[in-house]
């Protein structure tokens, strides 16, 4: 006699399980099929889903795109699903749905850590440490914590940030885990809007600053924007990284030439998509999905 599996709970059933047997998300980590950080290749693809948390829900033109939470969780389903896709970076209550899911067996987690300084908000580059703590991420087994990193000379809330940052990498470190540092050189435009300064010496900067921060740096790894030069600002660094795939408003083609280039770097080891690969312009989340495998990891990954 057989038996069947039990059924995995779907969108529809989170909320009931979070009110009757919350129990259920801890479980689930505890007995999480985990896998190695990298696979034979030394490269990941991640797909990227902590923007909610900060505010920003939009995507291509659209700025409620990501408002409905089942939407998002469909999409974000249905990409880890695919071939050559390593795992998510997310906010707990994301990362929790997906766990229920089961979308997050024999995935990479990576927790996204610093989720204070919200989109438009005049304290935004005071980027408080509101999602992850180092402790949970060890706790329930994730595989690394994320923190972005904007570097605003003229803004006072920088230092506190830097200072955030520093302690989660030495934090992240002790307990032998990715900290995945995002950095970036920002000002504040005359409409009061934090802009990120995307030329490459910025670019070459902002590594340098981040690369310096915690007492340890044997876990870190960056995640950083692909800008113009990009040969000439990898050699900033020796630390493993993964380019960032942003919010693209030009043709789908030239996003994915441009990735295909800084691929071939040795830094380089993978990607971090969100916006690009969850809401792509045709609306064909896998075929999406599947050429940046295919980029990351080669055909037939």
């Amino acid at each position: 006699m057989t038996t069947q599996a039990p059924r995995r709970p779907g969108i529809g059933d989170l909320t009931e399980i979070r009110v009757r047997e919350p129990s259920r998300i801890a479980d689930g980590w505890a007995a999480r099929r985990r896998r190695d950080l990298v696979g034979a290749d030394g490269r990941l693809l991640i797909v990227a889903a902590d923007h909610p948390a900060r505010g920003a829900l939009g995507a291509r033109g659209d700025r409620q795109a990501m408002a409905s939470r089942g939407n998002l969780l469909e999409r974000l389903a249905l990409a880890l699903s695919r071939p050559g896709v390593d795992g998510v970076l997310g906010t707990p209550d994301v990362l929790d749905d997906l766990l229920l899911m089961g979308a997050l067996e024999d995935k990479v987690a990576i927790g996204s850590m610093n989720r204070g300084g919200l989109q438009g908000a005049v304290f935004e580059l005071d980027d408080r440490f509101t999602a992850y703590t180092a402790g949970e991420i060890a706790a329930r087994g994730l595989d690394g914590g994320k923190m972005l990193t904007r570097i605003c000379l003229d803004d006072p809330g920088t230092v506190a940030t830097l200072e955030a940052c520093g302690r989660a990498v030495t934090e992240l470190a002790g307990h032998g885990v990715m900290a995945m540092v995002e950095p970036f050189l920002s000002v504040r435009g005359a409409d009061g809007r934090v802009q990120n300064l995307l030329d490459p010496d910025s670019a070459i900067t902002s590594i340098h600053i981040a690369a310096g921060l915690g007492a340890a740096s044997r876990h870190t790894w960056l995640k950083l924007p692909v800008v113009d030069d990009l040969e000439r600002v990898m050699e900033a660094t020796t630390m493993p990284t993964l380019l960032l795939g942003g919010d693209p408003t030009g043709h789908p083609d030239e996003t994915y030439a441009g990735w295909r280039r800084a691929l071939d770097l040795p830094a380089v080891r993978g990607l971090v998509v969100g916006r690009a690969l969850l809401f792509p312009p045709d609306g064909d989340v896998a075929a999406a999905v599947d050429l940046a495998a295919a980029l990351v990891h080669g055909e037939g990954s």
